[in-house]
């Protein structure tokens, strides 16, 4: 079967892995013009999600986009604001295993996108042009203030994650 939303999607998943990896290719070092690209590619990719996907399938059968939308409105909340503090390495080794997890859901057999494909079957069109038309999201420079990183935190923990076990994780996953 033709997937095209689902195939859109996905291919914005790697397209914006690759801008994380381009970014963290010098061994710690972080390369800031591939992480702002990351940065503002990923919000809008949750943007296109939120303001345009969501909505129309959520229109089309309220009852099953009830149950399928909460978590992932908690995972784009928490990766929101894991884009406000400046980056670290420990940071984006948080984010990365967030994105792995969530972009797995999303685009697996039976998950997110196939879901949202089969009850929007009959925009397919309209919301492809109406995602390939979404701008990015504006954004401010990263914040180094205390703040920014415990309400990442907290945003987090209300996805049901944590900061330092998701750092242990990660970590542990590359060895």
């Amino acid at each position: 079967m033709n997937k095209p939303i689902h195939q859109f999607f996905t291919e914005d998943h790697h397209r914006i892995e690759k801008l994380l990896i381009n970014a963290t290719k010098k061994s710690g070092e972080i390369e800031m013009d591939y992480y702002h690209q990351f940065r503002t590619q990923l919000l809008r990719h949750i943007k296109m999600e939120e303001k345009i996907l969501f909505p129309a399938a959520k229109k089309a059968n309220p009852e099953v986009m009830k149950e399928l939308l909460p978590q992932y409105r908690l995972e784009h909340g928490a990766l929101t604001a894991l884009m406000v503090p400046p980056p670290t390495l420990s940071l984006i080794k948080v984010i990365r295993y967030l994105l792995d997890k969530h972009d797995l859901a999303e685009e697996e057999p039976g998950g997110l996108y196939d879901v949202c494909e089969r009850l929007t079957h009959e925009q397919t069109q309209e919301i492809l042009e109406q995602l390939m038309a979404t701008k990015e999201v504006p954004v401010h420079p990263p914040n180094p203030a205390p703040i920014a990183m415990a309400s990442a935190r907290r945003a987090l923990e209300r996805a049901g994650y944590d900061y330092d076990e998701m750092l242990r994780n990660a970590e542990s996953q590359k060895k």
